[in-house]
This record gives structure tokens, C-alpha cells and sequence, in this order.
């Protein structure tokens, strides 16, 4: 089979096969504690900025594509709370292979809802030997299929097998050279002796398990790479998965073809197949309503959800009061013209105000608003009767930065509305078919469903809307003042062609107010900023150089048509170390 030509048509069948997991609860808010006596080395924010600035679109996989079994050749990945289990997910998904992540702590369900072919063992914050580290689940060991250990996957390896993890006397982080022992090594079939790769560890393999050998060394890492005799478990201390491992996608197919022996037949088509059948699986004869918002993701969600339910979905759209200017009556059009499902407008203005009436702390905003939303929610649901399940646009950037339903060991960032804002309990199940999908591969996957342009390529929203973008109160005054001000920056975008381009752009009202001059009168009035990012999937952004002739016409307009506004600002922050949005 000539696979290689296979991975060279194309990296969209990944992006648009990035549905794992579809439906889950939400569970409850964890943070993992600090332990300041962890050996882990965190991975520096420029590695991350660039390995997922790295990953870019291709074109589409075209022609027939197999019927998919009702039991799909999955690799399992186990994750350890590492930052980058997702990343190993994309480069999976792009060797056209079915991948899901579960916790460390999963029962083992999966095994009999896929076949599994392979299980890769995450990196991870902890070191093995701590009190309360966490463990690869036993079923990894019983289910008779490789291994693949990653950095703490790989060290769970040799402590879970006997083998010895200890200290590192030198910490290895950053760019190393590992160096092949041997001939046989599988996992560098067509590489050279010498890879460079990047490291970032505080604990090494000290004795190896019975059973097992070196199968590389670097110059800090006498074992840097390990297998058994029959080459079905691996360890690797180094990250194929990021970007700075330059063949390290190489290295992960070489895992997934010559140890998994994965056909790499996982493309669009079945995709779409598998998300109406999980969806019908879980809703069965139920009702569902969905939360529409207008953007990219509850649009895809609710195409979705209609395909595989068709008149059982009703969508409700709430006016917030929080929303740009005029987009209340854009989004109801748009949906009426599109997506031909039962529509249901809700004015939520006053409402949305009152909950955030003297609310300054973003949390507090996120969480109010969250509220409301499922007050809100419910409410229409008892009107309508008997439905069963909450539909959201939930996409995996929220869920990550809120908590992870996939792992404990994983830090909050902040809450978004639509994840941790929700109340513990509801009366209604949730659904949320793109949880574990990042915007780019939503934007496909609306293309595939047949959502037009302009739904498809929207800039971001936040669900929280403008109240996010109010930095303070959020007033009805303010939002008048923000909604002028981001409908000028958006149109001066628009008309120097730059819409498209941009992954979000738009304004931040500060809670700021500075001297200025106009018409020989002292002003004391606000201060706007400029915010505008370039992005792949919003885990990471970096700021947009804008033109200068751009930011002239932004800055003109706004002080002289807004007239609260007297001073404008450019935020030039990547994320990390910022967010995208300020609260």
C-alpha cells in the first residue's frame, strides 16, 4: 500500500475528522493542585506559540471514501494532563487515522466501543515517583495492543513495568540531538542516524524494565528512547508532537503505520457519517434545543444536530442585549435562510443586565451570564414540553481553558460561560457535538455540511458577548459606546480586505478615561483598544501587524464620531502570555 502518497494528498480529511467524544456531562471544576516539588518542566510559551502557529491547511481529500464500521481501528490517547495531548490527537488525525482521548482514569469503556489498534501514553505535570502521581489504567496493559509512551508516558512505562525513574541531575529542556542505538529501531525507519528533537524533562529512566532495551540515547539521556523485545511497548522521552521535533510527525507515523499497522482510511465522509450516528445514538427518540449565537460553532452544531434529528431540534436564539450592533437581526436571517429549523427568538436584554449589575470580576461575569442563559434555556424547554437535551457549540479552546473533562491534572485558565459558568445542575442533558474540535476544523466542517461562506468564516464571538469586552461594569451606556466603536473597526477592516485574514479583530472598552483636547476644550473620556490576532485554532495567537494607513482611519473615526471616546490604543500581545479577549 503506497501510504506515503496517501499522507501527501492531503491534512484536511484530519481537520475535518476532529470529532472525538462528542457527547459528554460536564464535569465538575478541578484544579490541580501546584506542587512546587514536581521535577516536571512545562513547556516554554515561544514552543507553544510555535507548534500550533506550525500546523497549516491543505487541500481536500477528494473521491469515494469506505463505509465506516460501526467499530472504528482507533488509537487511544491517555492523557496526563499534558498541555499538548491534542496535539498529539492533530498529528495523529493527520496520518488519516481515528484517534480519541480519555483520562488516565478511564475504565477501559472504549475498548469495547472501537478497536483498538494502539494507546499512547500522554506527557504530564507530575513525576511518577510522587505520592498520588497519576497511573496508566491496567487495561492499557491488558488490552494486547502497542504502547507509545511520551515523555511521563514514557517513564510510566518503566515504573509501572519495573523499571527505575529518578531525578535528573541536569534538567533537559529545549533542543537536543538524540542519537539511534541500533538498527532496528521501528520508530525511526527512514531516519537518519541523528534527530533532533526537544526535550523537556526534570526525571530520566535510571534502569530500564525487564525485557526491555535502549534504543537511543542523547547526551543528557543515556535512555532516551526504549522498547521491549517484541517492539509492542515504546517510550520516547522527547515530544514528537510539537513543532521543534522537526520529523517528529514521522516519527508518530511510523507508530501508527509500522507498529499499529492503522489502513489511514479515516476521511471527511466518514466523519460526517459518525457524528449523526453518535448524535442519534445519544439523543434516541429525545427533543433537543440548541443554543444559537450566530457563529461559526452553534451554526455547525445545529446543522449538525438537524441533519441527525431533523424537526425533534428546536433552535432558540436569545438577545442578550450584549451583542454588536445590528447582529440580533442579521444572525434570526441567516438562520431562517440556512439552516430551515424551528427558530425561537427570546429577548433576554433586561434580564442580562440585572444578573450583571454591579459585576466587575470577569469570573463572576462568565458565571452570571452562564446562568442566565440556562434560566433562560430551561424556561423555553418547559414551554415547548418534553425535551430532553441542551445543545451548545461548545468547542475544545473553551473547554480547556474552563477545565478538562479529560483529564484532572490540567490547569483552569479562565471560565467560559458555556463550560464552567454552568450551573452544577440542570435540568436538561447537554450535547455538544464539536467539544473536542478547534475552529478551524469547525469551519470545515461546515463547509462539508453545506453552511454558506459567510457562515463558515465569521470571525470569533465570545458567548458572553460584549460584557467580556467592557472592562468593569457592564452598563447599558457602555454598551452603546463599544458596539459603535467595534462597528467602525470592523468596517474599516472589511474595506481594506483584511476581514478574512484576521482570525478576530475588534475593540475593548477599558474602564480608563484620560485628558484629551478637541476643538481647544479639555475631554475627559475613554480610552478604546485595539484588539486584532492571526490564529489557527485560538489555543494560540499572535498580534496582527495591521497597516498603519488601517489604524489611522480606526483611530480618526472613532474620536471623532463616538463621542465618549477620546483616545485609542493597540494591543500588541501574543497569547501566551495573553488571552485573545481581555476578561
Amino acid at each position: 500500500m503506497a501510504r506515503e502518497g496517501e499522507l501527501g494528498r492531503s491534512k484536511n480529511a484530519f481537520w475535518l475528522a476532529c470529532f472525538v467524544e462528542y457527547i459528554e456531562d460536564l464535569g465538575k471544576m478541578i484544579e490541580y493542585p501546584n506542587d512546587e516539588s514536581s521535577n516536571r518542566v512545562s513547556t516554554s510559551d515561544d514552543i507553544e506559540v510555535g507548534t500550533y502557529l506550525e500546523i497549516a491547511q491543505a487541500e481536500r481529500v477528494s473521491g469515494n471514501n469506505p463505509p465506516i464500521d460501526e467499530r472504528m481501528k482507533t488509537i487511544v490517547i491517555i492523557d496526563f494532563g499534558s498541555q499538548y495531548s491534542r496535539l498529539i490527537a492533530r498529528r495523529i488525525r493527520e496520518a488519516n487515522t481515528y484517534c480519541e482521548i480519555v483520562s488516565h482514569d478511564s475504565s477501559g469503556e472504549i475498548l469495547d466501543n472501537q478497536d483498538v489498534i494502539g494507546v499512547i501514553l500522554s506527557g504530564g505535570p507530575n513525576s511518577v515517583y510522587e505520592q498520588g502521581a497519576p497511573m496508566a489504567p491496567t487495561w492499557v496493559y491488558k488490552a494486547g495492543v502497542p504502547v507509545l509512551g511520551i515523555c511521563y508516558g514514557m517513564q510510566l512505562l518503566a515504573h509501572q513495568l519495573g523499571g527505575k525513574v529518578a531525578r535528573c541531575t541536569e534538567r533537559e529542556y529545549g533542543h537536543a540531538v538524540v542519537h539511534k542505538d541500533g538498527p532496528d529501531n521501528v520508530l525511526f525507519a527512514g531516519l537518519d542516524s541523528e534527530v533532533p528533537v526537544w526535550m523537556s524533562h526534570g526525571d530520566r529512566i535510571e534502569e530500564l524494565p525487564p525485557g526491555f532495551r535502549s534504543m537511543a540515547y542523547t547526551e543528557n539521556s543515556p535512555l532516551a528512547v526504549m522498547g521491549n523485545e517484541n517492539g509492542t511497548y515504546l517510550g520516547i522521552q522527547f515530544h514528537p508532537e510539537v513543532a521543534h521535533t522537526p520529523q517528529g510527525s514521522e516519527i508518530l507515523r511510523n507508530f501508527v503505520f509500522g507498529v499499529c499497522k492503522a489502513p489511514g482510511d479515516w476521511t471527511p465522509a466518514n466523519f460526517v457519517s459518525d457524528a449523526i450516528d453518535r448524535i442519534k445514538e445519544r439523543v434516541g427518540g429525545g427533543k433537543v434545543i440548541c443554543a444559537l449565537s450566530g457563529g461559526v460553532d452553534s451554526t455547525v452544531a445545529a446543522a449538525l444536530i438537524h441533519r441527525a434529528i431533523g424537526d425533534r431540534l428546536t433552535c432558540i436564539f436569545v438577545d442578550n442585549g450584549l451583542m454588536r450592533k445590528g447582529e440580533a437581526d442579521r444572525v434570526q436571517n441567516v438562520f431562517a435562510s440556512q439552516l430551515g429549523v424551528n427558530l425561537l427568538f427570546v429577548d433576554g436584554t433586561e434580564r442580562f443586565l440585572r444578573a450583571l449589575k454591579g459585576v466587575s470580576d470577569p469570573e463572576v461575569k462568565r458565571m452570571n451570564i452562564g446562568r442566565e442563559f440556562i434560566n433562560i434555556f430551561e424556561e423555553v424547554a418547559n414551554k415547548i414540553g418534553e425535551v430532553d437535551y441542551l445543545a451548545q457549540g461548545t468547542l475544545y479552546p473553551d473547554v480547556i481553558e474552563s477545565i478538562s473533562a479529560d483529564s484532572k491534572a490540567s490547569h483552569k485558565i479562565k471560565t467560559h460561560h458555556n463550560v464552567g459558568g454552568l450551573p452544577e445542575r440542570m435540568d436538561l442533558k447537554l450535547v455538544e457535538p464539536l467539544r473536542y474540535m478547534f475552529k478551524d476544523e469547525v469551519r470545515l466542517a461546515g463547509t462539508e455540511l453545506g453552511l454558506s461562506t459567510q457562515s463558515v468564516n465569521r470571525q470569533p464571538f465570545p458567548g458572553p458577548g460584549l460584557a467580556i469586552r467592557i472592562m468593569g461594569e457592564v452598563t447599558y451606556e457602555k454598551l452603546e459606546i463599544l458596539r459603535e466603536v467595534d462597528w467602525i473597526v470592523i468596517d474599516e477592516i472589511k474595506n481594506d480586505d483584511l476581514y478574512d485574514k484576521l482570525w478576530q479583530s475588534f475593540a475593548v472598552l477599558t474602564n480608563t478615561q484620560t485628558v484629551g483636547v478637541m476643538g481647544d476644550q479639555r475631554t475627559y473620556q475613554y480610552v478604546v483598544a485595539i484588539r486584532a490576532v492571526t490564529s489557527a485554532d485560538a489555543m494560540t495567537a499572535d498580534w496582527a501587524r495591521l497597516p498603519y494607513d488601517t489604524l489611522a482611519r480606526i483611530s480618526n473615526r472613532i474620536v471623532n464620531e463616538v463621542e465618549e471616546v477620546n483616545r485609542v490604543v493597540l494591543d500588541i500581545t501574543s497569547k501566551p502570555p495573553g488571552t485573545i479577549e481581555w476578561e
